[in-house]
């Protein structure tokens, strides 16, 4: 189970459609009850309570896209701030921010607020090398990349193929230039990129406990020996993160669930195998706890080991939101990998392509983008032109969905570029611009797919919605031909 991020769901206001406590009991695992009455005591019967309200709404701007003011107070539709995340902000139940075409043109996140907290916490900087090693479907990749700037390289792995191309998308939609999104296990990368990363977070697979007010399948798919699983496997995760994490990077992990094997236990288990990470403490905002070092130290322990105390639960009976557990790990610079040269990995990187490769796209680029610098070296795969971030790794041999940004096609004589450049781009760094207001019919014309009367100079247009940029149209004679991709059109 993962951050459990969807659009909508139509579903009452907090507080509203009360169960009795039988019904709710009874659809919930009796063996996870049990626990949880052991580990929270008192706080049992307002635990429980909690599940007799509707689950919370919430989105993230996207600042890479707009300024906050420029959403909140003129979005259509009521928005108030999320207290551990500068960017993220509520919104009532019968609101559908996730069918507003801002949604399409990436203007935000509908995503869990409580999910919203590790990025937090992670902290990443604008330059650095960051990796979201469990990224899928992307709320929190797209997070990192906002407070990265566009700068630096940002790895978003995923091991599943289906939810990698789910992460690749929504990495396209928020306008991200330097995310570089790979389909690969762990174990691949950490071989590749041992010490490389300032910044990793691991959003492990879990039990999804923590997400069992808001999924009726995590309850349903839920066992005492599915706990265990997820256990060993966030284990591996997490020694695979640690080769990769570079001395004195920052190391975050966090899960969705309650389970003190899969969070205490787990954070307890790596700091035995690895005495050169340490904890850092989680500033806890209202509503957050300190973890419970008695939940996962063995019995007889006479003293709190490693610091357990500085991570942080969030609990749905404290706070807007659902169960979410986050650790802060840092790496010492002692240790066997302390004299590894960390440009080992840089030998053989791919090399840019002369101009005489890309003719098309620099002709293009001087045309309709003259003001626009992207840092990078370009990379063509078939005849699909990518713009890699300059301090992105080598990435030979890997599963790669996305090695940067999309730019275009590259066609006989012409070029053609992508809807993830349209997305990338501010409509002040494009020279022809066709301004639609998210109201109008001929925004709903155009997100079906639809051609636009009007006129104009010949050549590319951006399209935008309210300022926001949200695709190409090329303008001939006195038509606005359509070039939204077709697998995003509206019914």
């Amino acid at each position: 189970m993962r951050e459990g991020e969807k659009a909508e769901d139509g579903a009452k206001g907090r507080g509203q459609g009360m169960s009795s406590e039988t019904t709710v009991k009874a659809g919930l695992p009796e063996a996870f009850l049990d626990r949880m009455q052991q580990m929270l005591g008192g706080e049992y019967p307002d635990f429980l309570r909690s599940y007799q309200e509707e689950e919370i709404h919430a989105l993230r701007v996207n600042s890479l896209k707009c300024r906050i003011t420029e959403v909140v107070g003129k979005a259509p539709f009521s928005l108030t701030p999320v207290p551990w995340c500068s960017e993220g902000y509520y919104y009532e139940a019968k609101e559908r921010p996730g069918l507003h075409p801002w949604h399409d043109a990436g203007v935000y996140y509908i995503q869990e607020a409580s999910a919203m907290a590790p990025a937090e916490y992670l902290g990443a900087l604008p330059g650095e090398r960051i990796l979201d090693l469990c990224g899928a479907p992307g709320g929190k990749s797209t997070q990192i990349a906002a407070a990265m700037k566009q700068q630096g390289v940002l790895i978003c792995n995923e091991i599943h193929p289906a939810r990698a191309k789910i992460l690749s998308e929504n990495v396209e939609r928020m306008g991200i230039c330097n995310g570089i999104v790979t389909n690969e296990s762990p174990q691949r990368l950490a071989e590749r990129w041992p010490e490389y990363f300032d910044r990793i977070l691991v959003d492990a697979p879990c039990s999804g406990e923590g997400m069992f007010r808001k999924n009726a399948d995590a309850r349903k798919e839920w066992s005492a020996q599915q706990v265990s699983l997820c256990a060993g496997r966030q284990d591996e995760i997490l020694e695979c993160a640690v080769r990769m994490l570079k001395p004195g990077g920052r190391l975050v992990y966090s899960t969705c669930t309650f389970a003190p094997e899969e969070d205490e236990g787990t954070v307890f288990r790596l700091l035995e195998k690895y005495p050169e990470l340490r904890t850092t403490a989680v500033p806890a905002g209202s509503g957050m706890t300190a973890g419970e070092p008695r939940w996962a130290c063995p019995e007889g322990t006479a003293e709190e080991p490693h610091g357990l105390s500085d991570t942080i639960r969030l609990w749905p009976h404290k706070l807007k939101g659902e169960g979410h557990f986050v650790a802060i790990l840092e790496k010492s610079g002692d240790g066997p990998w302390a004299a590894k040269p960390r440009d080992a990995k840089e030998k053989g990187r791919k090399k840019g392509l002369p101009d005489a490769e890309i003719e098309s796209y620099l002709k293009f680029r001087k045309e309709y983008l003259p003001d626009v610098e992207l840092d990078g070296t370009y990379v063509l795969f078939g005849d699909q032109l990518y713009l890699v971030p300059g301090e992105a790794p080598r990435l030979e041999g890997l599963k790669v969905l996305r090695p940067g940004l999309h730019l275009g096609t590259r066609k006989k004589n012409r070029f053609e570029p992508s809807h993830a450049l349209a997305l990338a781009l501010r409509p002040e760094q494009v020279r022809d611009v066709r301004e639609l207001s998210s109201a109008s019919m001929e925004l709903a014309a155009y997100l079906r797919g639809e051609t636009l009367p009007g006129q104009g100079e010949k050549g590319w247009y951006l399209i935008t919605a309210d300022g926001f940029s949200i695709g190409w149209g090329k303008q001939s004679g006195s038509v606005l031909k359509n070039h939204y991709p077709k697998g995003l059109r509206k019914p």
